[in-house]
């Protein structure tokens, strides 16, 4: 099966543990300022990244189709778009779990 560029920015994206952790964080809370992201980063995780590696991130997030931006006034909120997961889920079905013998 050949990938598609899309699988290859998904899988891509997922990769690192901070875009998972940025994903984490907009499940807590969606519709996050970068402003926001980056403090609750480093509140709740530790991660001290510039503004500019965290905007980095959710562009990342953004080209895999994880992220989605909307300006709101001055603001760009963020918001996760879980859509691009479900091509994992087709790719490798979840299969139910094999019955232990006793």
């Amino acid at each position: 099966m050949a990938e598609s560029a899309g699988s290859d920015a998904l899988f891509r994206a997922l990769a690192d543990p901070t875009r998972r952790i940025i994903l984490d964080e907009l499940v807590q809370r969606d519709g996050q300022s970068l402003f926001e992201i980056c403090a609750r980063l480093a509140m709740r995780h530790g991660i001290g990244s510039s503004r500019q590696a965290i905007s980095q991130h959710l562009a990342v997030l953004e080209a895999a189709g994880l992220v989605r931006a909307e300006k709101a006034g001055r603001t760009k909120l963020h918001h996760l778009t879980t859509a691009p997961l479900g091509e994992i889920t087709r790719r490798w079905p979840v299969a139910p779990a094999p019955e232990e013998e006793n």
